[in-house]
């Protein structure tokens, strides 16, 4: 970028996408002592950044904040325009701004805005009148919990016609949370939902959704779903079928939808499934062996999840049903079955596997190139201790072809690596 920037006069450049951005960029590039400060401050009104640096768990995300976003908005006087996107598989830092004075990220120009924030609460301080002229809102949250009471304004968001909502995490107060803010977008015209609930006491269908959220939407056009309500106790209220459940979306206008419903824990509990048609999504959870053979080809991570032992044939369905996975495939809780009839299965596109709770017959189903072919997987999840069993101390032929392409072995607990673990996977 340096380069080109400074080989000659862009009186009319506007836009700007950084590839692989990086905290360090900000001190080099966005600061008042830049070389090209008079470009961001009066000319760049459209900023996109594939941020290449990475999220962990004890990361000061105040700080990255403060040394990242603070200065984004600081120098780009006239962005209308800001998104932010992961450059890898791996969450970028989020934005914290919740503990933040109220006067920053302040733009009277901002119209678009596409970020990840930590919590529930960051997303409310950005639509608290800090962004006036915001009007397309997309935003992922990685919490939604009860929050501490601060004071903000919780007014009609009038100028705001596009809203997009995402959150991988389970949510435990929906109702309370998350319904008021749909409540104040009386204007909007295009809405984007992904979320899952947990512990609520009735399956999200048409009728809460048409009652609670749609109805106080007038000017809505576009709505795109998926909703899971997980952990639903059957005794505590009757129990509905899939068809009960696409019965209450006969009223609303929106479009074709669908709903699965998959029961789990000896069908004491379950998990409904209710998403528009076609599915767009990239992400699905929390599917178990009851789950349908339907066919989603926009998803490239899934997760699956079950107490009872796996055959051979989920593993066969799930490659069949989801031929465009690639970035992540985790397996939480499962048991063997211990099945030595199979034949070879092939993910051709996944690049990320996550076993760490995995049992550990299924590291192996999953490792050994007489079960699976993985082509391309580059990065693994997994306990150290069990990888360490299933590779007979990483000594095992069997599974060195699966793990030739691994640059990124991730285990629970910091382990230094000996001789072996770097010969066995050659390209860490």
């Amino acid at each position: 970028m340096e380069r080109i920037l400074l080989a000659g006069n862009y009186p009319n450049l506007a836009a700007l996408e950084l590839i692989n951005f990086e905290q360090k960029k900000v001190f080099h590039y966005f600061t008042d002592n830049s070389v090209f400060r008079h470009i961001f401050q009066s000319q760049i009104t459209d900023l996109v950044l594939h941020n290449n640096d990475e999220y962990f768990k004890k990361m000061r995300l105040d700080i990255y904040t403060r040394n990242v976003y603070l200065h984004i908005f600081s120098l780009f006087k006239n962005l209308k325009h800001l998104t932010t996107v992961s450059a890898s598989l791996s969450d970028y830092p989020y934005f914290l701004l919740c503990n933040l004075p109220p006067t920053t990220c302040y733009s009277s120009s901002l119209t678009v805005l596409c970020i990840n924030v930590y919590e529930f609460q960051d997303c409310l301080c950005l639509l608290d009148g800090r962004l006036k002229q915001l009007s397309t809102f997309i935003v992922q949250i990685h919490y939604i919990f009860n929050m501490k009471s601060i004071n903000l304004n919780k007014g009609e968001l009038h100028n705001l016609k596009c809203f997009s909502l995402t959150s991988y995490d389970l949510i435990m107060n929906y109702d309370d949370l998350v319904v008021p803010l749909f409540r104040r977008m009386t204007h909007l015209e295009k809405l984007t939902l992904y979320f899952r609930i947990l512990h609520r006491n009735a399956f999200v269908d048409g009728t809460h959704l048409q009652n609670e959220i749609l109805a106080h939407m007038p000017q809505l056009h576009t709505f795109t779903f998926y909703i899971s309500t997980q952990e639903v106790i059957f005794s505590s209220f009757p129990r509905k079928s899939n068809s009960d459940i696409e019965r209450t979306f006969t009223n609303i206008r929106y479009g074709q939808t669908a709903c699965i419903i998959d029961s789990f824990n000896g069908d004491h509990k379950a998990i409904c499934h209710v998403y528009s048609l076609p599915f767009t999504f990239t992400r699905l959870e929390t599917i178990t062996t009851h789950f349908p053979f339907i066919v989603f080809d926009t998803v490239t991570i899934l997760s699956a999840y079950d107490m009872i032992p796996m055959q051979h044939e989920f593993f066969m369905r799930i490659s069949q049903a989801f031929p465009m996975l690639n970035q992540s495939l985790k397996c939480d809780e499962w048991k063997s079955d211990k099945n030595s009839s199979y034949s070879i299965i092939e993910y051709p596109h996944l690049m990320s596997l996550d076993v760490m709770y995995a049992d550990i017959d299924y590291i192996a189903q999953f490792l050994l190139e007489t079960k699976t072919h993985l082509p391309r997987l580059t990065q693994l999840k997994v306990d150290y201790y069990q990888l360490k069993t299933v590779t007979m101390n990483f000594t095992r032929d069997t599974i060195r072809r699966n793990c030739s392409k691994i640059n990124r072995l991730i285990v629970k607990v910091p382990t230094v690596f000996s001789k072996d673990v770097y010969q066995y996977f050659p390209s860490l």
